[in-house]
Order: C-alpha cells, then structure tokens, then sequence
C-alpha cells in the first residue's frame, strides 16, 4: 500500500521526467536521472531544500524531515511539502522541479569519490 503511494506520486510527477519509487530505509525515494529529491514516508511527502526554495516551506510553516519521532534529530536538507500543494498537480510538480534543482546543486557541489582499490 504504501509503495502505491509513492508509485502514484512518481506516475502524477512524469511531466519532470522518468521519475522512479525506490524502496529507503522504512519509505520511499523519488529519484530522477538517479537523483532523490522526495521522500515519502509515514505518507508524508518531503522535498530537497536549500537556499533557493526552503522559502518557500517555512512560509507555509513546514519543517525539516524527522526521521525519528522520539528523538530531536532532523535532516534539514529535506522539508515536508504541504497538504495542499501534494494535492494540487501543477503546484507538486512546480515544487518537486525546484527540489529536483535543490538535489542537482547539492550533487554538483559534493566532492568526487575517490576510487576503491
């Protein structure tokens, strides 16, 4: 069932691209090009932030993604989308593009992996 929901979040997100659900840890990822810029969990929706659209969150009084409801730790790369933008196609595809740029510029910015030997 819950899988569902992120394969009908993925389906209502094509206009972006092939946008893919992949099973993470106990939700899913929405990945483009490889790239996860949503999390969906506890059937929540949260997008990748950074300076150019987490604005945009903490005016509609969302926060950063809490993995763990008894402890105060918070991934603030990721905010919780609103209800009302999940529910409206062209605003969540309008978000999800922003938070698909927010995940390309923090990729860009992350230093090359040095090859194993």
């Amino acid at each position: 069932m819950k899988h569902a929901i992120a394969q009908s979040l993925a389906a209502r997100l094509m206009a972006l691209g092939p946008v893919e659900a992949k099973s993470m840890f106990s939700g899913h990822g929405l990945f483009l090009d490889g790239i996860c810029f949503a999390l969906v969990t506890r059937d929540t929706v949260f997008l990748k932030v950074d300076g150019r659209n987490r604005p945009d969150f903490e005016r509609a009084g969302m926060g950063p993604f809490r993995p763990w409801a008894d402890r105060d730790t918070a991934l603030v790369t990721f905010y919780e989308a609103p209800a009302s933008v999940v529910k409206n196609a062209r605003k969540f595809t309008a978000w999800s593009a922003k938070a698909l740029d927010a995940a390309r510029a923090y990729r860009a910015k992350k230093k090359p992996r040095s090859p194993r030997r």
